[in-house]
């Protein structure tokens, strides 16, 4: 095959959309949507449909002992693999597009590659993992976790979801209980094209994201413990009023933001009061916050600011405010070739691109500390995800899809 013809090889946008389409149908929604938690019966389905796929474009197909899946296409050499991965569960009221796009993009790369009859000089692996989303089973991105070793295989398989069940039991129930051993695969590098889910690249008129690393995130829950009493009798000098402070928590996170800088974002997901009365001071708070960004400095900097100020509304209000922290991932970012890469790919097609960071947790922030990583993202229309409405043009997959493509076939040809 020519250099010209390399080049110009592209994606078949049809069959891309049909397995978009029939993969959709595994947990179907009224109106449009998917729920396909993270090993439930609708999970299965999934899984057969993709992972017959693989088996039907001749790829060498194993599962390991977390479920995820892998399939391999034989390079000309036995060298570490070019790897494309993503999930395919979804949240209970999830779209087409999250997780999916990447994995079938990946088996569309391997299509094009048979259609074609060239094979690379590395080979390529499609993989799909194990509850990225965390919907039914915590943490999220279990599966690539525990492939890259930052999770172990036994914790993992003895986390039960709301109902007790615990996930080693479900892996075998539905009959993905793999034999492999996690992280058999040693990446040459790792690719996943994934939908934007926020309006950035839809609002600048732009049709490719170069992700250049994944937000960090600081989860906390906050409990303010105040004195419960009669909303018409207590004089508002005298009130230890917890719900007051709650607000003057919410408040002060969403100045914390401003103040650190454009990057930060802070927001309240959790606020519940007790008593949860018209007419009664609450006596008791919870709230919880997130605060992201991809400046480990200044995420550092906004958590200690918030701590400062929760401080002074405790003593202001005389309450009592105590601190969990539920999650804290430092941020990651990605290697600057590979995001160059993408961006020159982007330009060399005729795209318009932007490099951004993303400000939601992937499977490739796991890969991103063992081997050069990059994520490509496409428009989410009106930023929705997570959400039935969740939809990107078919123009706007054909230009993500062609640009993993081309990324893919010249790591693929390295040495």
């Amino acid at each position: 095959m020519t250099q010209a013809e390399f080049s110009n090889m592209r994606i078949n946008l049809d069959r891309l959309l049909s397995r978009l389409k029939a993969l959709g149908q595994d947990g179907a929604l009224e109106g449009g949507g998917v729920c396909r938690l993270a090993l439930s019966d609708t999970d299965k389905l999934g899984r057969d449909r993709v992972s017959g796929w693989m088996r039907e474009l001749g790829l060498e197909v194993s599962i390991d002992k977390i479920g995820n899946m892998m399939a391999l296409l034989p390079g000309q050499e036995d060298l570490p693999p070019v790897v494309i991965g993503s999930h395919i569960d979804t949240v209970a009221t999830g779209g087409l597009y999250d997780g999916n796009l990447g994995v079938l993009v990946g088996l569309e790369v391997i299509s094009v590659l048979r259609d074609s009859g060239y094979v690379p000089r590395r080979p390529i692996v499609v993989a799909a993992f194990t509850n990225e989303e965390g919907s039914r089973f915590a943490p999220d991105m279990m599966g690539s976790a525990v492939d890259r070793g930052s999770l172990p295989l036994d914790e993992a398989l003895a986390i039960a979801d709301a109902e007790g069940l615990v996930v080693g039991d479900e892996l075998a129930r539905i009959g993905y209980a793999g034999e492999v051993e996690p992280g058999h695969i040693k990446p040459h590098c790792f690719f996943e094209l994934h939908v934007e889910q926020g309006p950035v690249l839809e609002e600048e008129g732009l049709e490719i994201g170069a992700v250049t690393g994944v937000q960090g995130i600081s989860w906390t829950e906050y409990t303010v413990t105040g004195i419960s009493n009669h909303a018409g009798t207590t004089p508002m000098r005298l009130r230890h009023d917890a719900g007051f402070a709650a607000a003057s928590i919410s408040v002060a996170a969403r100045i914390v933001a401003g103040e650190t800088g454009e990057d930060q974002v802070a927001t309240v997901g959790v606020t519940e009061l007790d008593p949860n009365l018209v007419n009664v001071i609450a006596r008791k708070a919870r709230l919880t916050v997130d605060l992201r960004n991809i400046d480990e400095a200044k995420l550092q900097a906004a958590e200690k600011s918030l701590t400062d100020k929760i401080e002074t509304i405790a003593e202001s209000e005389g309450v009592e405010i105590t601190s969990r922290t539920l999650a804290r991932f430092e941020p990651v970012i990605f290697d600057d070739s590979m995001v160059n890469l993408i961006e020159s790919m982007a330009k060399d097609q005729g795209y318009s691109v932007r490099r951004m960071a993303s400000g939601a947790g992937h499977d490739a922030q796991m890969f991103a500390p063992d081997c050069p990583t990059a994520m490509i993202f496409v428009p989410s229309v009106g930023g929705i995800s997570h959400n039935i409405k969740e939809y990107t043009t078919p123009d706007q997959l054909q230009a993500g899809a062609n640009v993993l493509l081309q990324a893919v076939l010249s790591k693929a040809e390295e040495e």
